[in-house]
């Protein structure tokens, strides 16, 4: 074999194990987010899909199966498994009810509007922008399948388009489930999130960093206002082709923060998504890009929901009373020099 067909069967074949590598994490972490949650009571919550439906999923326990596949447009294993996910919702029958529900992270309406007339898809869509119903089910991987059987009752958790899935699709569809069905759905672990605006005084929250250390939100006696970076590890490289201004954006975030961090007086706080992210993600993510500001990984999201967050990179800046005074998005990171050093 010629000696460049050989490097490119060897990086041909880095690339599939990597691939594999990733789906078998996927699955991995699928699996562990689900398992709290097989056998319980699937929450009963209305949502809406993108073109102004509602759907009651506790009116629907009891009497179908339920799939729901948690997704996103950047998402690049979730389109490879979009034709299963198609003929799923094509071959569904009166039993079974199929619904994809964009996660809302790093998305929008409009980019899933265009992703459907692309691909084409059939099926009702949700986009849960407040990430309530990602919270409801531990969602932390994309795709995540979710199998509720007819008795109401979470049967599968799931990240790959395999035989486990389509096992799982027609148990969960058989009716005798049915006779453990007392007419009612769980409410599920699901708390109204209090959230923080503009003008409203940080919440007492204490978190632990990735250092160990304990942060509190609001401390007596501040003489430096508070900034937190809500960001995502995997954001500068999973992005970088399926999403290359996000990316840059993360870039730009991360190369702005660490050099006000160095000449600003600021207390800083990198609050870490856990979606795709576990503490050792984190513990990578600083240790490649040298991050100096405390990290720490908002696990469950009730942070990003709190301070109303489904974009990376977004900074929040509170003055040294704890008073919220600044939101900086992605398209206006160039203000975030002035913001700080204005406090």
């Amino acid at each position: 074999m010629h000696r460049n067909g050989r490097y490119g069967a060897l990086i041909a074949s880095l690339l599939v194990c990597a691939a594999a590598g990733a789906q078998s994490s996927g699955q991995q972490r699928a699996e562990l987010a689900g398992r709290d949650l097989l056998g319980a009571k699937a929450p009963s919550l209305v949502v809406k899909t993108i073109d102004g439906d509602s759907i009651d999923l506790g009116s629907l326990y009891g009497k179908k199966a339920v799939y729901l596949k948690f997704w996103a447009t950047w998402c690049v294993p979730c389109r490879q498994q979009m034709p299963h996910f198609e003929h799923t919702y094509a071959n569904a029958g009166p039993d079974l009810a199929v619904i994809a529900v964009d996660v809302g992270f790093n998305d929008s309406v409009e980019a899933i509007r265009k992703y459907r007339k692309q691909l084409g898809i059939a099926m009702p869509i949700v986009f849960d922008g407040d990430g309530a119903l990602g919270a409801a089910f531990n969602v932390r991987v994309t795709p995540q399948h979710i199998v509720i059987g007819r008795d109401g009752r979470i049967l599968y958790v799931g990240h790959l388009a395999d035989r486990r899935l389509d096992e799982a699709l027609v148990a969960a569809r058989t009716p005798h489930s049915n006779k453990d069905h007392d007419g009612s759905a769980a409410k599920g672990p699901i708390l109204a999130a209090q959230h923080y605006g503009m003008g409203d005084t940080l919440p007492r929250t204490t978190v632990r960093t990735l250092a160990g250390q304990t942060f509190h939100f609001r401390e007596q006696g501040l003489k430096d206002p508070t900034a937190f970076v809500f960001l995502s590890p995997w954001c500068e490289s999973y992005l970088a082709t399926s999403r290359p201004e996000v990316s840059a954006s993360c870039r730009s975030a991360r190369m702005q923060v660490s050099a006000l961090s160095r000449n600003v007086g600021v207390r800083w706080l990198g609050v870490a998504s856990g979606l795709w992210a576990t503490p050792e993600d984190l513990q990578e993510y600083r240790k490649k890009y040298r991050i100096k500001i405390p990290l720490t990984l908002d696990e469950s999201g009730n942070l990003f929901r709190e301070f109303n967050v489904n974009n990376t990179p977004t900074i929040i800046v509170a003055d040294a009373k704890g008073t919220l005074v600044h939101r900086i998005e992605s398209d206006q990171l160039q203000t975030l020099p002035q913001a700080i050093q204005g406090q």
